[in-house]
């Protein structure tokens, strides 16, 4: 199954889990404009737990790291469990990472399109 670069993303089901409303659009529109299908957004911690254990053929995760002061830190271990690979979002690098997570691919917010199509092409190894 040969992939150019730009195809790779096509039709890659992303969850996306961020507790800002307007940053979840935005995510939303950034992974549309690169072909990938968004599951969720999920906004809080339970949600997030619910599709991260439920939802098929998941490709790659979003996590923004801070749910409304919970660690989002339970999804991501599910998803790991899942082998599926998980981008954190952050304000504050890797510093606010556990151990466990060290080497996952963070992208520092605010960040652009291009910064999530790089970081989701390296996640997902197609880069």
């Amino acid at each position: 199954m040969g992939m150019s670069d730009n195809d790779g993303l096509n039709g890659r089901r992303v969850l996306v889990v961020e507790d800002e409303m307007m940053i979840a659009m935005l995510v939303e529109d950034m992974l549309g404009d690169l072909g990938c299908s968004v599951v969720g957004p999920a906004h809080g911690l339970q949600a997030a737990m619910t599709l991260a254990e439920e939802s098929t053929d998941l490709d790659a995760a979003l996590l923004d790291v801070n749910l409304a002061g919970q660690p989002v830190f339970p999804v991501a271990d599910v998803l790991r469990a899942r082998n599926v690979p998980i981008i954190f979002c952050t304000g504050y690098g890797d510093a606010g990472l556990r151990e466990a997570d060290r080497g996952a691919p963070v992208l520092q917010k605010p960040y652009r399109a291009r910064d999530l199509a790089e970081t989701l092409a390296t996640a997902l190894k197609v880069a």
